[in-house]
């Protein structure tokens, strides 16, 4: 097949075409008698040899291609990989053309690629490529590679290539809006590691008249001028509310599509999550316990979406061997938000849903249930902190009350 590989490799797209013509043609042209098909045939033949013959002095000296694509891509969002020639050498170099790699069965190339009429030398030009992937995980491509078009356009000349790349596709981040804690909460004081202030975070908490040994500094000026009596201010330390976040992944109850909805729904909790109050210390998936510090400006919500983004059909749901691994956590937790499409109340894997919620909220960590259905009319909440979320409006642009 190498003889394939080449001919398919020193074509230009226009001189394939002509080629499955000219193959055409030789079976027509047997019949040399009959027809003159054999003059035409043996005229478009010795265009394609002369072709081939000449690209070799299409040679790109001195050329440099270089490829870069974003760390993380969304699951069917574009994905755009920027292409840079850069000229060291000492001639003009016309018609680039750019060939991408051949992609694996989830992803699809979305335009044409990169063209560039002329690269002088010294300077360097950029193009960009698009495709669009519907798998999340890890994902490699091989190079992306540049030749120079003979005349005629038929045939290519020796191609270059830059080096491959690596980049993750992660789940959509589903538009939610709110996430609604259990009342209850239970606070954890002081500040943490690399907060927006130094040491003890606090907050003025009031105004109350001076006592002896109050630091001046302290003084509240416009309660005194009203009252005719010195006030301080009264600060206490601040408080964050840390919530964990576990992702039902049990292959026994997840559908395909199921699945996919909750990774999005998940994904769309810890952002909400993370533009309030609450820090999120834990992810949880397929049973493994993941420590995070997100929220208040702390961390990043690529960390979370870069461990969503391997998730897979996983084992079945064990609450007390779950429960026994958020031991170390459980102390610090206020609350916990249980994403799944399982229900409580029916089938062998509802019980242990269940016990689940049972046994945190017995440690004191009070839990909030986020059920993906179908269609959200016809199931009711299995849980009284339970909330059902059809798939439509996880794929939706309508922000999410949870």
């Amino acid at each position: 097949m190498r003889p394939v590989g080449w001919g398919y490799s020193a074509f230009s797209a226009e001189g394939r075409v002509l080629s499955v013509l000219v193959l055409f043609l030789g079976f027509v042209a047997l019949e040399i008698y009959g027809t003159r098909v054999y003059l035409l045939w043996s005229a478009l033949v010795g265009v394609l040899l002369a072709a081939v013959v000449v690209r070799r002095a299409y040679r790109l000296d001195g050329v440099r291609i270089e490829t870069d694509v974003p760390r993380r891509v969304t699951v069917g969002e574009p994905a755009r990989f920027g292409v840079t020639l850069r000229n060291d050498g000492d001639r003009d170099h016309l018609a680039l053309r750019v060939a991408g790699p051949f992609l694996p069965w989830d992803g699809r190339w979305t335009g044409d690629p990169p063209v560039f009429p002329r690269l002088a030398p010294g300077a360097s030009v950029r193009g960009e490529a698009r495709a669009r992937f519907i798998e999340r995980g890890e994902h490699h491509l091989d190079s992306f590679s540049v030749a120079a078009l003979v005349p005629l356009g038929l045939a290519l000349g020796p191609a270059i290539s830059g080096p491959g790349c690596r980049f993750l596709v992660v789940p959509r981040v589903a538009p939610v809006d709110r996430v609604a804690l259990p009342v209850g909460d239970r606070y954890q004081p002081g500040g943490v590691v690399q907060a927006s202030s130094t040491g003890e975070a606090m907050e003025l908490w009031g105004v109350r008249p001076y006592r002896r040994g109050d630091s001046v500094r302290d003084l509240h000026a416009l309660t005194w001028a009203r009252t005719g009596i010195p006030h301080v201010r009264e600060y206490r330390q601040e408080y964050f509310s840390r919530v964990g976040v576990i992702l039902d992944n049990d292959r026994a109850v997840s559908s395909d599509d199921g699945l996919e909805a909750a990774i999005s729904l998940t994904a769309g909790v810890v952002a909400s999550l993370s533009r309030g109050e609450a820090l999120i210390d834990l992810l949880v998936c397929d049973g493994q316990v993941h420590p995070l510090t997100l929220g208040r400006s702390l961390g990043y919500l690529e960390q979370a979406l870069d461990l969503l983004a391997c998730v897979v059909p996983g084992a079945p749901l064990d609450a007390a061997e779950l429960v026994g691994r958020l031991e170390p956590y459980i102390a610090q937790l206020s609350a916990v938000v249980l994403v799944t499409e399982a229900r409580a109340d029916r089938g062998p894997t509802g019980p242990e849903r269940q016990q689940l919620v049972e046994l945190l909220e017995s440690h004191g960590v009070r839990c909030k249930v986020v059920r993906v259905a179908r269609a959200a009319g016809r199931d009711a909440p299995s849980f009284p902190q339970e909330r059902v979320v059809p798939f439509a409006d996880i794929a939706g642009e309508e922000p999410l009350q949870l």
